[in-house]
């Protein structure tokens, strides 16, 4: 594990993973809220992505990974046993969150807890977006600046490896 990763994997665990929609979106609400940045710019971007990339080697997860600040791809990396699919989940995920700034878990959660099917309701083609787990807004202050996401792992476990990650890289 890098340096950095294992600085602050000293100071932080990985998330428990909620298993109700409401538990879901409170959760979600509350990361949200807790991990905001007073700026992030490309050194954070490369940081953030190397502590992500550290814990999925670390635990041999084959999963695609990328910070993106506002459309640029600030970082991306494939790790062993991810796909070029898992490269198109990412963008698909980020999309969701870059119009509903909020995770894309989160935004699955609500719409399940309204009742509706996000693929026929929420009137985006399913082929360019998902709200399913593992993107999640990076915001300084109120302002959305970029998205991380992983893909390759159940969306509750990508969900949690990147808030892991950003609760590592803030320190």
């Amino acid at each position: 594990m890098s340096d950095a990763a294992t600085q602050g994997a000293e100071a932080t665990q990985p998330p428990a993973i909620p298993h109700t929609d409401e538990a879901i979106i409170a959760a979600i609400t509350e990361q949200e809220a807790e991990l905001r940045f007073d700026s992030f710019d490309h050194t954070d971007a490369w940081k953030l992505g190397n502590v992500l990339v550290a814990l999925a080697q670390e635990r041999q997860h084959p999963v695609s990974i990328a910070v993106l600040l506002g459309e640029q791809r600030a970082f991306q990396a494939g790790l062993p046993g991810s796909s070029a699919e898992n490269d198109d989940w990412i963008m698909r995920k980020a999309r969701t969150v870059r119009i509903f700034d909020h995770a894309s878990w989160y935004v699955g959660a609500r719409f399940r807890l309204d009742g509706r099917d996000f693929a026929v309701e929420s009137g985006l083609d399913p082929e360019l977006h998902a709200a399913h787990g593992g993107a999640f807004p990076i915001h300084v202050g109120d302002e959305l600046v970029g998205v991380v996401a992983v893909s390759g792992l159940t969306q509750a476990t990508d969900h949690a490896l990147v808030i892991e990650a950003l609760r590592i890289a803030r320190v």
